[in-house]
């Protein structure tokens, strides 16, 4: 073998060796295995964190001592209103679940067949209202009755998830990309959820209501007229500076 044969297969040799080195050094590098999973993650926060339909539950709580057996003032008007909602809101019946085997058991057993007459005067029927008994597991707590029933609510959640760091890190390859962070969005689409009060708006619109027909008589007879249809409201001009002390 020459000397030029032998050196090219040296330069060969080390250039293979270098290549190698870099194919293991690329391949320490690869810490994050699966966790990078950025391109499944949506960039919308709505889509993140979806608000979503779902049967929920309304309660009251009706406090009920060994010695009185009815209602309060302020727990009857408690009463009262549930049963406006349940009307309104309700998707079953309403459950009473009155304490057994209680100190105050008279005393439930009283302010259960009163609650049970304000429902009916409030207009529930009496098929839409089950009781249920209960047994109280601690004995220093005071038994209760407490009502319930189901009803359609918008839920949105849970916050307060970090899957991923928000500052530089091979955990977060999208951090130069200047992306939202998985929890961001969250909050308020859990105050939403919240404060919305028909869950359906979220869905679909409401029907159209009737216009108002006396009024869109007058504006008809005012336009066959040629007349201005624009209300008139005389209290615009109390808005007005006085002219006095000119």
């Amino acid at each position: 073998m020459t000397r030029h044969t032998r050196a090219g297969h040296a330069r060969t040799l080390s250039l293979s060796g270098a290549l190698v080195a870099t194919a293991i050094a690329l391949g320490g590098c690869n810490l994050t295995g699966d966790n990078i999973a950025t391109g499944t993650v949506p960039d919308d926060y709505r889509q993140r964190h979806p608000i979503a339909v779902t049967e929920g539950e309304q309660s009251i709580v009706v406090f009920v001592g060994r010695a009185r057996g009815n209602l309060t003032e302020t727990q009857r008007d408690d009463v009262m209103g549930m049963a406006r909602t349940w009307r309104r809101d309700g998707t079953g019946a309403i459950a009473i679940d009155v304490p057994a085997d209680t100190s105050n058991a008279r005393s439930a057993q009283a302010v259960y067949q009163e609650i049970r007459g304000v429902l009916a005067s409030m207009g529930v029927p009496a098929h839409a209202i089950v009781r249920r008994s209960y047994r109280v597991d601690d004995p220093r707590a005071l038994p209760t009755i407490r009502l319930s029933y189901s009803k359609m609510a918008a839920v949105a959640g849970p916050c307060g998830l970090w899957p991923s760091d928000l500052g530089p890190s091979i955990y977060n390859p999208s951090y130069n990309e200047n992306k939202q962070w998985d929890n961001f969005g969250c909050a308020t689409q859990h105050n939403l959820a919240a404060m919305v009060a028909n869950p359906s708006d979220l869905v679909q619109p409401r029907t159209e209501t009737a216009s108002y027909t006396p009024r869109r008589s007058v504006a008809f007879q005012k336009y066959g007229k040629g007349e201005s249809t624009a209300t008139t409201y005389p209290e615009a001009d109390r808005a007005k500076l006085s002219d006095a002390g000119k």
